[in-house]
C-alpha cells in the first residue's frame, strides 16, 4: 500500500513535527514498506484458529471464597488491635 507524499505531510502534521524533504521521502518509503508487510496478514487463514489473549501458557490460579465463621473471641481479638468508636472499627481518614 503506497502511501503519498500528502499524507506523510498530514501525519508529521498530526505528530508536530517538522520534517525536510528528504525525511518525507524516507518515510514515505518506509511506512509503505511496512503496511505492505502487514498487509500480507490478509492471506492467513485464519477460519479454524480460536482466538487467544496470551500465548505463554499461564494461567491464573483462583480459589473459592469460602465464608470462615469466627467465634467471638476471634472477633474481639481481632478488633482490640484497632480502635472502636461506636462500635465500628476507626481508620484514618483518606484523602
Amino acid at each position: 500500500m503506497a502511501i503519498t507524499k500528502e499524507e506523510i505531510i498530514h501525519i508529521a502534521q498530526l505528530s508536530r513535527l517538522q520534517l525536510s524533504p528528504e525525511e518525507i521521502e524516507e518515510f514515505r518509503v518506509q511506512l509503505s514498506s511496512i503496511l505492505d508487510y502487514v498487509g500480507q496478514l490478509e492471506n492467513v487463514k485464519t477460519k479454524n484458529i480460536e482466538p487467544t489473549a496470551q500465548v505463554s501458557g499461564l494461567v491464573d490460579i483462583l480459589r473459592l471464597d469460602e465464608v470462615k465463621e469466627w467465634n467471638k473471641e476471634e472477633v474481639m481479638g481481632a478488633l482490640s488491635q484497632g480502635e472502636l468508636e461506636g462500635g465500628q472499627v476507626k481508620v484514618k481518614r483518606v484523602l
